[in-house]
């Protein structure tokens, strides 16, 4: 028998914006099916019709093809095991409902909401299973006949798996090992509503698993508590030998404190919890992104790869490719990993510092000319090619560059009172005489000459410096001097100097 072939899928349901939880679940089987050469299906589990939101789905696809996470199948992506999207499949869940119902293993209920919160006050901690099933009203407490009558008359029902108690359900996760639960303590859940004629998550995705010939289901931990109803779904339709292997990935915590990684946590904080910004169609509320928070999406499928996975060495940038080859999921935690949404913000400024010079400048481009100004790409580089470093986001940069293309209007009160001495006008009039009499006004070329008129007049080196930097930035903040005086030619720097000593006094 030939080797199974390594099938994944990721099913989001289009009910808002994608949560960066499910960013990572989706980031986990792309490394998984890339590094066995297999497939990752795009699946949309639409078929809670209530909780349906116009455009999620077109932002889910837009997340991925931002983030470089490409699916090899499945809505918009095409595939010969389709339709992907569940609400297009209810005849095909029709079928498996059917033949469940037929083979006794699953039975039709049809307690209104009113009687079963009336059980749930009744009984304490009540749960619809094997105890409670015959004081319900059901196929089992009900004639045929009954039954019969009930639908024809148009009642409402839901279709519910009969789950049998006293056995021990064996879930064989890769992360996890052997996970047993009893059959004691699940409920007989809910597979079908023949209110809108569709099946549940539970039903759906065991049969769209099998149909799509799915090998591995990796998903959130969130999910585990289910897992032990989807075998006995896999058993009940004789189907052992397609079950797919399980993984169920560690939660994302809260950066600080206990529990699940949570939007109020982003907006509390100051962090993105969305791939892209999102506007609710009701509320018109914005939640941010990371895209437009100005990460870049290499940063942050770095920086979710690394969040319950670990590479056992001490690697931390990584490519795509490079996580394709070393990505273990065996080695991903069984305990949650806390969200350290700094280190997200650390992985962004590395990316700067990878990528050259030329690529940030066209990124910081388009910045610098929405604040009017008309500058060259040359220039744009070299002032990148200073700043870059002291910069986390790109965006940022033009709050510490804008002196290079804009002389100051005000000078720092702070820096001010701490720099500019009662002598830095004398100091900075005869500065201005040096400076205009080099002809070479090249890092170098001014250096020497400066340095030796310092030294052969006395003067504090800081005084002159702090004071210059005043001058030619309006604070104290920037590169070397040299370097800034370089940039802006003798002409500019010359007026910026005699502007400051005006000013100043």
């Amino acid at each position: 028998m030939s080797e199974r072939k390594v099938r994944v899928r990721f099913a989001p349901s289009p009910t808002g914006a994608l949560h960066i939880g499910g960013v990572r679940t989706a980031l986990f089987n792309y490394l998984f099916a890339k590094q066995n050469g297999g497939k990752l299906v795009f699946r949309i589990e639409d078929t809670d019709s209530h909780r349906f939101v116009n455009g999620a789905e077109e932002y889910i696809i837009e997340s991925f093809k931002w983030l470089g996470i490409q699916f090899d199948e499945g809505v918009s992506f095409g595939g010969d095991k389709g339709p992907y999207r569940q609400s297009e499949r209810r005849d095909i869940y029709k079928k498996y409902v059917d033949e469940l119902l037929s083979n006794g293993k699953a039975y039709i209920a049809f307690d209104t909401p009113e009687e079963l919160e009336a059980k749930r006050a009744e009984i304490e901690n009540f749960q619809y299973d094997a105890h409670t099933r015959g004081k319900m009203r059901n196929s089992l407490t009900l004639s045929e006949a009954e039954v019969k009558a009930l639908i024809d008359d148009g009642k409402q029902y839901v279709v519910r798996f009969k789950v049998d108690p006293g056995e021990e359900v064996h879930v064989k996760d890769m992360i996890r090992g052997d996970v047993c639960i009893k059959t004691d303590i699940l409920d007989d859940k809910v597979l079908y509503k023949s209110a809108d004629e569709l099946p549940t998550y539970h039903l759906a995705n065991i049969v769209d698993d099998h149909l799509m010939d799915i090998s591995h289901v990796i998903r959130g931990e969130e999910w585990l508590p289910s897992a032990p109803l989807h075998v006995l779904l896999y058993r009940a339709f004789g189907w052992e030998g397609t079950m797919p292997s399980f993984a169920h990935l560690p939660l994302l915590l809260k950066p600080e404190g206990k529990g699940k990684l949570s939007k109020r946590d982003g907006d509390r904080l100051g962090f993105p919890v969305f791939p892209l910004e999102w506007v609710d169609p009701k509320t018109h509320e914005v939640s941010s992104g990371y895209r437009e928070s100005g990460y870049f999406p290499e940063a942050v499928v770095n920086f979710l790869a690394l969040l319950g996975w670990n590479p056992g060495t001490e690697q931390e940038i990584f490519s795509l490719d490079e996580l394709v080859k070393a990505f273990d999921i065996s080695k991903c935690s069984k305990s949650g990993a806390k969200f350290d949404y700094k280190k997200g913000i650390w992985f962004n400024h590395e990316y700067i510092l990878k990528k050259t010079d030329k690529e940030i400048a066209q990124l910081f481009a388009p910045i610098v000319a929405n604040n009017g100004v008309n500058a060259s790409m040359e220039q744009i580089t070299q002032v990148v090619h200073m700043m870059k470093d002291r910069v986390n986001f790109v965006k940022d940069l033009w709050s510490l560059c804008s002196f290079f293309f804009i002389p100051p209007i005000t000078y720092d009160e702070k820096t001010v009172r701490k720099r500019w001495k009662e002598y830095s006008s004398k100091q900075m009039s005869e500065l201005a005489e040096v400076l205009k009499g080099i002809d070479d006004f090249t890092i170098s070329g001014q250096e020497a000459i400066v340095m030796k008129w310092v030294e052969d007049k006395g003067y504090k080196l800081g005084d002159v410096m702090n004071a210059f930097r005043l001058t030619l930035v309006g604070e104290g903040k920037g590169p070397g001097m040299f370097d800034i005086s370089a940039f802006l030619g003798k002409e500019e720097t010359l007026d910026r100097i005699y502007k400051a000593i005006k000013i100043l006094g």
